[in-house]
């Protein structure tokens, strides 16, 4: 009796994990499902959607989002982290067919410009959250940049390494240039009259080997 009833506990403790199991993975695919509808709102309607539109979006009500997002800086919080692993697969894909560093920096630098250009409209709401009423109590932008810039200074420090060159000033050098690549992003794409991207590409990538060349030896660029 003793043993039935020890599996009988087993059974149900293990019954009850399943369910919490299944749950929780339930809340997580339609979390993910209320971000892709926030996203395509955000493109339809632009940086400045409600929640109202993100709720229609997605067929739902305000209320069904409040369940799923503390509030709407937690929605913003997903989508921007949505956006962030995007941008950290492209920067990937385009940097793994770079044969040198400079190469590698044109791939990194078209990979931003094109795809600010792809949804202006998310970069806005990401970039600028003016979807937001208050102070972010953190701000995924600089996450953002980070994961750029960590990805730029590996792709430099790797093939720079691989040249013999020392390659310490990477991290530093690639923080900068991502700095002035954001920065002339979010002025392009305010620009009614805006260059072409590929011709921002083509000067942005100018203006940072450049001034890599201004710091690194001759050997270390070459």
């Amino acid at each position: 009796m003793e043993v039935i009833e020890d599996g009988t506990a087993v059974a149900a403790v293990a019954t009850e994990d399943g369910r919490r199991t299944r749950w929780a993975e339930h809340r997580r695919r339609r979390r993910e499902e209320l971000v892709t509808a926030a996203l395509r709102a955000i493109t339809a309607k632009g940086a400045g959607v409600g929640m109202d539109e993100v709720a229609a979006a997605a067929g739902t009500s305000k209320t069904v989002l409040y369940r799923h997002f503390a509030d709407k800086e937690d929605l913003y919080l997903a989508v921007a982290e949505r956006v962030n692993a995007r941008i950290l697969r492209e920067l990937s894909r385009a940097v793994d067919s770079a044969d040198d560093p400079r190469a590698g920096l044109v791939a990194i630098i078209g990979a931003y410009v094109r795809m600010v250009e792809a949804d202006p409209e998310v970069y806005r709401f990401v970039v600028s959250h003016p979807f937001l009423e208050r102070p972010l109590t953190t701000d995924p932008v600089q996450r953002i940049s980070g994961t750029i810039a960590a990805e730029t200074a590996r792709t430099i420090t790797a093939h720079l390494r691989v040249g013999g060159a020392r390659g310490a000033s990477a991290d530093v050098l690639a923080h900068g240039v991502i700095a002035m690549i954001r920065t002339a992003a979010d002025r392009w794409i305010s620009t009614p009259d805006r260059v072409p991207a590929d011709t921002l590409v083509a000067d942005l990538t100018q203006l940072a080997w450049g001034g890599l060349q201004a710091v690194l030896t001759p050997e270390e660029v070459q």
